[in-house]
């Protein structure tokens, strides 16, 4: 790598490919070189980015790191070739289109002692990230229950996986992260209504590592979007919506009510609520720059591979559990490595 810019390549200018192609364009100390997109026009790239068939034009191109924003059917093909000539890697979520996949692009970059990181663009919204802090610092208490709703309509530009590999990862991933805690078992329930061989919705309930509940809903079959992660505890909950990066907390009372029919209900009252204020920042912005800096061996908060291949494994569980109809439990040695964080 040169000594003042990072060279960065793209593979996939589809709709995400584009919004990377336009950050990456920007960001400081980085240098877009080209984008790999055998499909491509030209004149739908930024001014001065070359434009190549192949990841390994790319890599011929020099370039330091790559961002890997293609169907994710071709995930692993792409990762195995950049960590083969020693690129690190950006890799858009899921990390493959299996957990054994994930696992191999993730044996592949540490054998090559490469940074490689997953695209979870939640965990840089700025309301997940506070609301992470805020429970880290133990301001609910104990956690009991994450509830999750993601849905919208659907995306025609999504032909490859399901909801459950191409939004219910971004719940996996974001309930492992505010919570610091690993799923132990999953039960599920999808349904297919559009016509493809992909599941459109998913309803899912799963016990996490420390006694919490967490409860999943996503679906592609909304006339409207929504995107909230709703977490209670011991004194109240809290309210993402990753949509308007609010972050709202729910006191329970600590006032006595003084309606009979009420107070004879021996549960939580309702008492104070506060809305955040929340410097916003836009999400893929800050990835990329925590994966500039990892890149250059600064400090850093980017999702590692193993990371990302357990999020793919729990998604695979929800799969067999809405298959068999059974609940699925985690194979603790499936994933050697995988952590919470």
């Amino acid at each position: 790598m040169t000594d003042s810019q990072l060279r960065a390549g793209l593979v996939g200018l589809g709709a995400m490919g584009r919004n990377h192609a336009r950050v990456l364009n920007a960001l400081e100390g980085v240098d877009l070189v080209a984008v790999a997109d055998p499909v491509a026009d030209a004149a739908s790239l930024p001014s001065g980015v070359g434009l190549v068939a192949q990841v390994e034009d790319l890599i011929a191109l020099g370039v330091d790191y790559v961002v890997v924003a293609c169907p994710t059917a071709y995930h692993e093909q792409v990762g195995l070739a950049l960590a083969a000539a020693g690129v690190h890697a950006l890799i858009e979520k899921p990390l493959a289109h299996t957990a054994e996949a994930s696992v191999r692009l993730a044996a592949a970059f540490e054998a090559a002692g490469l940074v490689a990181g997953v695209g979870h663009i939640e965990r840089f919204n700025p309301a997940v990230a506070s609301l992470r802090e805020r429970l880290k610092a133990g301001e609910l208490g104990e956690i009991l229950q994450v509830v999750t709703r993601r849905q919208g309509p659907f995306p025609g530009r999504i032909a490859d996986v399901g909801v459950v590999k191409d939004l219910a990862t971004h719940d996996i991933d974001l309930t492992g992260f505010v919570t610091g805690q690993s799923y132990r078992t999953i039960s599920a329930q999808t349904v297919s209504r559009s016509g493809r061989e992909h599941e459109d919705m998913i309803a899912a309930v799963g016990q996490l590592s420390g006694g919490a509940i967490a409860n999943h809903s996503v679906n592609w079959l909304s006339p409207f979007k929504e995107r909230t992660t709703v977490v209670t505890g011991d004194r109240g909950c809290f309210v993402a919506d990753t949509l308007t990066a609010d972050l709202t907390f729910y006191a329970n009372g600590v006032v006595d009510t003084e309606w009979e029919a009420i107070s004879n209900f021996r549960g939580v009252s309702e008492g104070d609520m506060i809305r955040y204020a929340i410097r916003k920042r836009e999400p893929l912005l800050v990835e990329h720059e925590h994966f500039r800096d990892a890149v250059l061996g600064k400090p850093n908060d980017i999702v590692d591979l193993r990371r990302g291949a357990m999020t793919v494994e729990v998604s695979e569980m929800m799969l067999r559990s809405a298959a068999t109809g059974q609940t699925v439990a985690l194979d603790a040695t499936a994933l050697d490595g995988a952590g919470t964080r």
